[in-house]
């Protein structure tokens, strides 16, 4: 399963291969899932759902950047 998918690995991984998450974008969908259990469960989501989704965490670090300021 999966193995004509294009997955790609986040590029806020941590350093080791076990902390990461991966997705792979079909006609219709798009895939995540965990790298470290690639035979596992796999969320299906809209495309739209995608990009409210890290448009969502994007404003969540902008907050936690400015937050954080001295």
């Amino acid at each position: 399963m999966g193995s004509t998918w294009g997955w790609r690995k986040s590029s806020a991984s941590g350093a080791s291969d076990n902390e990461c998450v991966e997705i792979a974008w079909t006609d219709r969908t798009v895939l995540v899932r965990d790298s470290a259990r690639p035979r596992g469960a796999i969320v299906v989501v809209s495309p739209e759902a995608w990009v409210v989704f890290l448009s969502s965490v994007s404003r969540a670090q902008a907050r936690d950047v400015t937050a954080a300021r001295p």
